[in-house]
């Protein structure tokens, strides 16, 4: 059954793609195959380049080989639209086949369950990464020479034919031709040679039938250097591109970037033919593939499908660490830097080289295990603990997780945060009903608090304008800890009581996904966007409501996004984790103050109304309680030798075992 479901979900993908891209408008569908093919004009337009005579480079939008060129000619005879679908097509084609055969040349021993939803798995992660998605989008070629090494690597029969299709590949991509010493090294010497001498006879074919080209592409620009947008682009993920984009350039630019290639080629290769003798192909031609990313003078977002091969190597020997490097490099290869890391200026250098110092881990840095190690196939397990008794322990399925003792690992954790809150961002940016509405539903919030005598906003927002230091002090406090201290309460659990951290960290990703519901389905415009109620916004400034934008702030998030004031919600989760695992009383008090001044400053400041508190404190509940219902009571039992004979007490056995799960190791 998993497998039909995982087989529908790359189907419904591949669909999805097909039908995205073919719904995009003209002008931005297969952008780089129509520049290639397109039409002769007619109205004095620019025709596509290989429609126009003479060289492919004079109008400097061909970046691919010559002998890219000449296999593309053909295609501008075809029918425009009927070339688009076709092209989409097949690229989708290409992707499924280059997934099956990935799966099929995952090192073993394989499992049953791993053998028969490795395929699906690989086809819908190829469907859903960037580099795919954006060939896609663009018509370009670059999937063609990753399928055709991975064909020759372990899809067909005899030296010769091995080397023929990934020569072709080199013929398209020249970098492609790292994969000869490869092939030579670990004893495949006729596959190297073929290797050579097809592309020497395609490039030599080509140089023939176009020299012009020939000479513009491999001697003019260097092997295809100087084309395409400029390499110190974002898009360019190459060594060159990272030196660029650092501020060098010039001879020195050049001399560092040889010597950083020629030393990522010594070791990436030396690691790729060591895996190779070890039985993992698979994991040696994708090291293989970035360090040609690596070196490469460009190398395009298309070009980064290599990376993604490199999930299939194994490394961490514990259980909790197994599955760090394949998380971390589909984040990277489904997901922009941006997302990755905060918008933080430090950060900025490691953000727009994401993919590329992916590439270098892979090749250099990663200690993969060797098949020989006794952790490659049984990693150390992970240490669960055995449930405390549950109200509803007798409902199936309930409790249904186990609660693990140890911490988890601290980069997955660094990323999920991450990236959980930059999801967060983007869904409530995103509901957004309009200016109307939320005032609407805001005049529903005043009925109510005024039938229940509550509304007392106003009244808070007007007199801490005549203390002064106390409308300081509150703007201050809104401003300054709401994402300081529950992140300081999750790093003080993640180090000291881990089993907590799991618990506190559950309840609270709850609590966020029940508040962008409330975001979503109930748009409420907070008191200082209210017209004509005398609200002042001491926080931000005066508001221009005359404004649809309302000035500056409406551009940095949704300002409807009110109900529930996780602004409040936030605070009272660290409250409550503070005032459960403290050991004093004097830390549970502290705790507590948090969301009290919390509220008072969202209330006094204009930016919730009491309800929105009361939203809050209720996704906090219900985020607590689906923990609980769903995992059992927060504490645990640890596993161990059976526990002597409980003394008794009125005939009831007492428990034994039990701990507050204070450091998830003993009482």
């Amino acid at each position: 059954m998993a497998r039909v479901v995982l087989w529908l979900v790359a189907a419904v993908l591949a669909l999805r793609q097909m039908a995205h891209v073919l719904r995009l408008p003209p002008n931005e569908r297969l952008t780089d195959l129509e520049t290639w093919t397109g039409a002769n004009s007619t109205d004095g337009g620019v025709s596509g380049v290989l429609h126009v005579k003479g060289s492919l480079y004079d109008q400097d939008h061909f970046t691919g080989t010559p002998f890219a060129g000449f296999v593309l000619k053909p295609l501008t005879h075809s029918a425009e639209q009927a070339l688009g679908v076709a092209w989409t097509f097949s690229t989708l084609l290409f992707v499924a086949v280059l997934g099956v055969v990935a799966a099929r040349a995952l090192p073993g021993p394989l499992s049953r369950r791993s053998s028969l939803l490795a395929a699906p798995v690989a086809i819908s992660l190829l469907m859903v990464s960037l580099p795919v998605r954006n060939a896609l989008t663009t018509g370009q070629t670059s999937i063609i020479p990753v399928l055709l090494v991975l064909l020759g690597c372990f899809a067909v029969r005899g030296e010769r034919v091995c080397g023929l299709l990934i020569g072709i590949g080199a013929a398209l991509q020249p970098t492609v031709l790292l994969f000869v010493p490869l092939l030579w090294l670990t004893g495949r010497r006729r596959a190297a040679v073929s290797t050579t001498a097809t592309f020497a006879a395609a490039t030599a074919l080509t140089w023939a039938v176009m020299p012009h080209d020939s000479w513009t592409y491999w001697v003019h620009h260097v092997a295809g250097a100087g084309l395409g947008a400029r390499p110190d682009g974002l898009a360019n993920q190459s060594l060159h591109g990272a030196l660029l984009r650092l501020g060098l350039e010039g001879p020195l630019e050049i001399a560092l970037f040889l010597v950083l290639a020629a030393a990522v080629i010594v070791l990436g290769l030396h690691r790729a033919v060591r895996l190779a003798r070890d039985g993992q192909l698979l994991l040696a031609v994708a090291l293989t593939g970035c360090v040609a990313v690596a070196v490469s003078p460009t190398a395009w977002q298309h070009q980064l499908l290599w990376v993604l091969l490199a999930m299939a190597g194994r490394a961490g020997t514990r259980a909790r660490d197994r599955l760090v490097w394949p998380a971390v490099v589909i984040l990277v290869m489904t997901l922009p830097g941006a997302v990755l890391l905060p918008n933080v200026a430090v950060l900025y250098p490691i953000r727009e080289n994401v993919p590329l110092l992916t590439a270098l881990m892979a090749a250099c840095l990663v200690p993969f295990l060797p098949r020989a190690s006794e952790h490659f196939r049984a990693p150390i397990p992970t240490t669960y603990a055995q449930p405390a008794p549950a109200r509803w322990a007798r409902v199936p399925l309930l409790p249904l997780w186990r609660r693990v003792l140890s911490r988890p690992n601290l980069l997955l954790e660094l990323l999920l945060i991450r990236v959980g809150y930059s999801a967060y961002s983007h869904i409530r940016a995103a509901a957004d009903a309009g200016r109307g509405t939320a005032e609407a539903h805001g005049r529903t919030i005043v009925s109510i608090e005024r039938a229940l005598h509550i509304d007392i906003e106003r009244w808070a927002n007007h007199s801490i304008q005549h203390v002064k230091w106390l409308e300081s002090f509150l703007d201050f406090y809104y401003e300054s800890f709401h994402f300081v201290v529950p992140l300081t309460v999750l790093a003080v659990l993640y180090v000291r009581r881990p089993v907590d951290y799991r618990w506190a960290r559950a309840a609270l990703g709850f609590a966020t996904l029940l508040g962008l519901l409330g975001f979503w389905f109930f748009p409420l415009a907070p008191p200082r966007l209210m017209p004509g109620m005398d609200f002042v916004d001491t926080v931000h400034g005066p508001q221009d409501l005359a404004n649809p934008d309302y000035g500056a702030m409406t551009q940095v998030t949704n300002q409807y996004a009110a109900m529930p004031s996780l602004h409040f919600g936030w605070s009272l989760w660290c409250g409550i984790v503070i005032a459960v695992v403290a050991p004093k009383l004097w830390m549970k008090a502290l705790g507590l103050l948090h969301p009290l001044f919390t509220v008072c400053a969202i209330i006094a400041t204009a930016n919730h109304w009491v309800l929105d508190a009361v939203g809050g404190a209720t996704v906090v509940g219900a985020g607590f309680a689906l923990v609980y219902v769903l995992a059992g009571p927060r504490g645990v039992q640890l596993p161990g030798p059976p526990a002597p004979r409980a003394a008794t007490w009125g005939g009831t056995a007492m428990p034994t075992g039990r701990t507050g799960s204070g450091t998830g190791v003993s009482k």
